[in-house]
C-alpha cells in the first residue's frame, strides 16, 4: 500500500494520541448509528402523531440511507481534498442540526427531508472517520485492531439507539429522542476539533458534482419505485425504476470519463475491493432490511410491546459488538473474501430462523435469529471496515471507506424499502395476520439476497486466487 498521505501537522492537537483518535471516531460512528435506528422503534408512534401512510413510513425508515449513500463518496472526496477532520466535524454538525429538525418536524415530508440531511452528515462522519483511523494506525496489525473497535461501535450505536428510543418515554415518545441525539452530535463536535489530527491526500481530487447529483437522483428514484410497488407493478413503478437505472448508469459513465471521479472504477477490477463492496451491499440488502422491520412486526403483527421489540434489536446489535471485539483477540486476523462470504452465509441462515411465525406466536421466537445473525454481523462489520481501506492505496483511504459504506447504505435504502413493502403487502389483508404472512415472504427474499451476496463474494475471491 502507498503511504502517500499529506498530514497537516500545524493543525495537530496538542497531546493527540491514536487511542484518543480511536475513541472520538468510535463515538462519532456510534452516534450516526444511534440516529440511524431512531425511527425503527418509534415509527408507529411517529406515524400516529403525523398521520403517516404506509408509503411515508417506508420513506421515514429509508430516507437516512438515501442521504448516507448519496453523500459518502462526495464526503470522502472532500475529506481527501479539504481535510478529513474538517469534513468529519462538519458532518457531526449536520447530523445534529438534522436531528433537531426531525424533532420539530410538523409533517412527514419535513421529517423525511430532515432524515436525508442526517444521512448526509452521517456520510461525512463515517467516510472521513474511517480514513482518520487509517491515517492514525498505518501498521496493519494495529489497524486491524482499530477497525475491530470501529466495527464494534456500529453495533454499540444500534444498541444504544434502540434503548434510547424505547426508554425516553416522555412527551410525544419520539421527538425527544431526536432532540437528545441532535444535542449529543453538536456536543461531540468540539472535542473532535481539538482531539483529531488533520490529514489530507497528497493529490486531492476535485468534487465530482455531476456524479454526486446523478447518484443522489438515482437512489431517490430507486427508493420511490420500490415504495410504489406496494400498489402493484404499474406504469409509474416501471417508469421510476427505469429512470433510476438510467441515472445510476449515467453515474457510472460519468465516473468512467471524468478526470477525478468520486470512485475510481478501476478499483473494481481489484478482487479485494470488489469483494468488500459486494459484501457491504449484501449486508444492507439483507440483514439491515430485516432488522429495521422487527419492531413493526412485533408491535403490529404479534401484539408485543415496544420494549420487547427493542430488546430483540438490542440482542442482534449487542452480539455483533461482542463478536467484533472478540476478533481483536483472534491470533490470526480474519480477513479477505472467504471470511466475508462465510459471514454472509451465516447471516442468511440466521435470517431463516425468523420463519414459522403465526399471529399468536411469541415475539421471542425471533431470538435465535437475532443471535445468529448478530454474531455474523459483528464479524462482517469489522472485516468490511478493514478491507475498505486495506484494498486501496493509503492516499485514497477516504474513497475506499466511502465506497464501501455507499454500497452498504445503497443496499440498506433498497433493502429496508423492499422488506417493508413485502411485509405490509405480500400477506394479503391489512391485518396483523396478513403482516405476519408478509414477514415470512420478506424473510425468504432477504435471506436469499444475503446468500446471493455470499456467492458473489466467493466467486470474486476464487478468481483472485486463480490469478495469484
Amino acid at each position: 500500500m502507498s503511504s502517500n498521505v499529506k498530514p497537516t501537522t500545524p493543525t495537530r492537537a496538542a497531546g493527540t494520541r491514536p487511542d484518543r483518535t480511536l475513541l472520538l471516531v468510535a463515538l462519532g460512528t456510534a452516534l450516526v448509528l444511534v440516529t440511524y435506528v431512531t425511527p425503527m422503534a418509534t415509527v408507529p408512534l411517529t406515524a400516529a402523531d403525523l398521520d403517516l401512510g404506509p408509503g411515508t413510513r417506508a420513506w421515514v425508515l429509508s430516507s437516512m440511507s438515501v442521504g448516507l449513500a448519496a453523500g459518502l463518496l462526495s464526503a470522502g472526496a472532500l475529506g481527501d481534498a479539504r481535510g478529513r477532520r474538517r469534513v468529519y466535524v462538519a458532518g457531526l454538525v449536520a447530523l445534529g442540526l438534522g436531528a433537531l429538525a426531525c424533532a420539530a418536524a410538523p409533517t412527514g415530508v419535513v421529517l423525511v427531508a430532515a432524515r436525508v440531511v442526517q444521512g448526509l452528515g452521517g456520510a461525512a462522519v463515517l467516510s472521513c472517520g474511517l480514513a482518520v483511523l487509517a491515517h492514525a494506525f498505518p501498521e496493519p496489525a494495529a489497524r486491524a485492531r482499530a477497525t475491530g473497535v470501529w466495527g464494534a461501535s456500529v453495533g454499540l450505536g444500534i444498541t444504544a439507539g434502540a434503548l434510547l428510543a424505547a426508554g425516553l418515554e416522555v412527551g410525544t415518545g419520539w421527538r425527544e429522542t431526536y432532540a437528545l441525539t441532535g444535542a449529543a452530535a453538536l456536543a461531540l463536535a468540539l472535542p473532535s476539533v481539538r482531539g483529531l489530527t488533520e490529514s489530507a491526500a497528497a493529490h486531492p481530487r476535485r468534487l465530482d458534482l455531476p456524479g454526486a447529483v446523478l447518484l443522489g437522483l438515482g437512489l431517490t428514484l430507486l427508493v420511490a419505485g420500490l415504495t410504489q410497488v406496494r400498489g402493484g407493478v404499474s406504469g409509474v413503478v416501471v417508469g421510476l425504476l427505469v429512470a433510476a437505472a438510467l441515472a445510476l448508469g449515467s453515474f457510472a459513465l460519468v465516473e468512467a470519463r471524468v478526470r477525478e471521479p468520486m470512485v475510481e472504477l478501476a478499483l473494481l477490477r481489484q478482487p479485494g475491493f470488489l469483494a468488500a463492496t459486494a459484501g457491504a451491499l449484501a449486508v444492507g440488502l439483507g440483514i439491515i432490511g430485516m432488522t429495521s422491520n422487527v419492531p413493526l412486526l412485533v408491535q403490529v403483527g404479534l401484539g408485543g410491546s415496544l420494549w420487547v421489540a427493542t430488546w430483540l434489536v438490542v440482542v442482534w446489535s449487542a452480539t455483533s459488538v461482542v463478536s467484533s471485539l472478540l476478533l481483536r483477540r483472534w491470533r490470526r486476523p480474519l480477513v479477505g473474501g472467504p471470511t466475508i462470504a462465510a459471514g454472509l452465509a451465516v447471516v442468511g441462515a440466521g435470517q431463516l430462523l425468523g420463519l414459522g411465525l403465526a399471529g399468536d406466536s411469541s415475539p421471542w421466537r425471533l431470538l435465535p435469529s437475532m443471535v445468529v445473525a448478530g454474531l455474523a454481523s459483528g464479524v462482517l462489520n469489522a472485516v468490511l471496515g478493514r478491507e475498505a481501506v486495506a484494498s486501496v492505496p493509503r492516499d485514497r483511504a477516504a474513497m475506499g471507506s466511502g465506497t464501501n459504506n455507499t454500497a452498504r447504505y445503497l443496499g440498506a435504502a433498497s433493502g429496508i424499502t423492499l422488506f417493508t413493502v413485502l411485509t405490509q403487502h405480500a400477506g394479503g389483508a391489512a391485518t396483523p395476520d396478513g403482516l405476519v404472512a408478509g414477514w415470512s415472504v420478506a424473510v425468504l427474499v432477504s435471506a436469499g439476497l444475503s446468500w446471493a451476496g455470499a456467492a458473489a463474494v466467493l466467486l470474486v475471491s476464487r478468481r483472485r486466487a486463480a490469478h495469484q
